[in-house]
């Protein structure tokens, strides 16, 4: 159960990824992220650079979680980096509320709820 679980993150951070490459090449308006927040193309860059980077990291948590690549990562390591990841998407779900674009507020809150539910289900 827990791989299926990993898989499935592995498949959300796949897609997450996909949906900032889109937003860094204009196919989805930099409105609908951070907040509705940004107001140039430069902040844009910064920010979804700056997404790619820790949605690739968390991918690559998962992938050595799931033992899909093999790096010799103490556990209680691994474990605290899950932890720091659901307290991240807890976090990110109250930005998420907060958001001045609804179209954010209703499709990125429940992802981030979600992303946290799976990582405490395979935390416990």
């Amino acid at each position: 159960m827990k791989l299926n679980l990993l898989l499935g993150l592995i498949c959300i951070f796949s897609l997450t990824i996909l949906f900032h490459l889109l937003v860094l090449i204009k196919v989805i308006p930099y409105k609908m992220v951070w907040g509705g927040r940004l107001n140039s193309d430069s902040e844009m860059f910064k920010f979804e650079f700056i997404s790619l980077f820790i949605n690739l990291f968390f991918i690559g948590i998962i992938l050595v979680k799931a033992k899909i690549i093999e790096l010799s990562v103490p556990d209680i390591i691994l474990k605290s980096m899950l932890w720091i990841m659901f307290g991240l998407f807890c976090l990110n779900t109250v930005g998420n509320l907060l958001s001045k674009n609804k179209l954010e507020k209703l499709i990125f809150t429940p992802l981030t709820i979600l992303l946290a539910i799976l990582l405490l289900i395979i935390l416990l």
